[in-house]
């Protein structure tokens, strides 16, 4: 039922919306999100401004057979950028086939490398970055509406959307790309999250996940102090809020009051991805993670101590420069002793620009990146599968994402949609459920990622 999309730290978004049609007589877009759940927010506002100037748009649609089409792009690894362009050039093709009148790029890749994709794809209409998408709608001959309500057009199942709090990142990790293509860290002010996170609530989401490029940054330039402990209490408060979840937080100065609030506010699951990299020292120190070994080990006792039952999600890179066989059994031997509850991991890859390109030299075979990598995975693989397998017999809270087949799908405060494991209810069992529903379920059997329960109270 579940593939092994969790393994993975960057994927297409897979959510596709109705088409939502505006005014009489209007053009069809297709718009298209590659990367992550940051640029899925923005694809969401721009189809907000589309769908209130007139036009009919579709998300993520399996055929685009729309007149217009508009890819949001993803330039993190190589991997991203190479789908990236794949799908720029199929749509091209569409173009030079006549059944496309105009072709948009925005997103991180075109941020980044704008200069080369105009010279080598001049089929595409207009080019534009991470942050100056509001000219697609300018092209298309309408003003951007910043007083429009809602402010986006949710792609996802309608209970649960995705937060951005701020945009940039101020760290300048050796490998990371993403300083270069959004620059600097700029928080959101707090009160426009929270009027967001209320409208959200009267359109019937329930469920929120917190994102940026670095969540525990937030509030440093607003606020001249880490502000995430205080939002994230204030939005709790919020009537309707069911769950939050916290996405992309950094190890480093790790603010210690956002536990507290953890701790003692239901609504705020027990889950925490916080992005780890490695634990030798010397591959740490080569990263510019400014933390060691001692202080990762010692923050993830503190929050283990401070909210029991807590699932960690990390990320963690092998064939970073400098990683010997040395330094990776110690983040093999690091894996098996933390038990991480979920865990994705990418081979190091050399991104133009950055410090590790400059002053590095990629000498580890990508043959021994893969092997390095494989080993990890299978490690982890059987880590998550006795995890899953604790839980068997235990009572959950499950929210209902959508049905499959024979299967009502869903997942627990443990689980964000898209990377991580599922909840599978038989429909035979409970046939009146609905997407969106939070129910109380006993597990009763696991595979090596999801978990099977029988639903025993069907209305929290």
């Amino acid at each position: 039922m579940h593939n092994n999309a969790h393994d993975n730290t960057t994927s297409s978004q897979t959510h596709s919306a109705p088409s939502l049609t505006g005014r009489a007589g209007s053009e069809s877009i297709d718009i298209i999100t590659l990367g992550c759940s940051k640029n899925l927010v923005d694809s969401e506002r721009l189809m907000r401004q589309l769908q209130h100037a007139g036009y009919t748009v579709t998300h993520d649609a399996e055929q685009p057979a729309g007149s217009i089409a508009i890819i949001n792009t993803c330039g993190f690894i190589g991997d991203a950028k190479e789908e990236s362009i794949n799908v720029i050039l199929e749509q091209g093709q569409r173009k030079q086939q006549g059944s496309l009148k105009q072709l948009y790029v925005m997103g991180c890749l075109s941020q980044r490398y704008l200069q080369e994709l105009q010279a080598e794809l001049p089929e595409v209409d207009g080019w534009y970055g991470k942050f100056d998408y509001d000219g697609i709608l300018q092209k298309l001959g309408h003003a951007w509406d910043n007083a429009l309500t809602p402010g986006r057009t949710i792609t996802t199942p309608p209970h649960y959307a995705y937060i951005k709090i701020s945009e940039g990142c101020d760290r300048r990790c050796s490998y990371c790309a993403i300083p270069i293509i959004t620059g600097p860290h700029r928080s959101r002010p707090m009160e426009d999250i929270l009027a967001e996170v209320q409208q959200l609530v009267a359109d019937g989401v329930k469920e929120f996940q917190m994102i940026a490029q670095e969540l525990t940054y937030y509030g440093v330039d607003l606020y001249h102090r880490r502000a995430l402990a205080e939002l994230i209490d204030r939005m709790a408060d919020i009537e309707g809020v069911k769950w939050i979840r916290l996405h992309y937080a950094y190890p480093t100065d790790f603010p210690a009051d956002l536990l507290y609030v953890m701790q003692r506010r239901s609504n705020v699951c027990k889950y925490l991805d916080i992005a780890l990299q490695h634990i030798a020292d010397p591959v740490l120190s080569a990263m510019h993670r400014h933390i060691t070994k001692a202080e990762t080990q010692e923050l993830i006792s503190r929050i283990r101590e401070a909210v029991p039952g807590i699932h960690l999600r990390t990320t963690l890179m092998v064939g970073h420069p400098g990683e010997d066989d040395a330094a990776f059994d110690e983040l093999i031997d690091f894996v098996k002793s933390i038990r991480f509850e979920r865990m994705g991991a990418f081979a190091y890859s050399e991104e133009e620009g950055t410090y590790s390109a400059n002053h590095y030299d990629d000498s580890i075979p990508n043959e021994v990146k893969q092997a390095r990598l494989s080993k990890l995975m299978r490690i982890q693989q059987r880590i998550s599968e006795q995890v899953q397998a604790d839980k068997v017999g235990s009572q959950m809270t499950v929210v209902i994402d959508r049905r499959e087949g024979d299967y009502w799908v869903g997942r627990t405060e443990y689980d964000s949609p898209e990377v991580d494991p599922e909840v599978l209810i038989f429909v035979k069992d409970a046939p009146a459920l609905q997407p969106g529903q939070f129910i109380e379920a006993t597990i009763t059997s696991n595979d090596d990622f999801d978990l099977y329960a029988i639903p025993y109270k069907l209305n929290i």
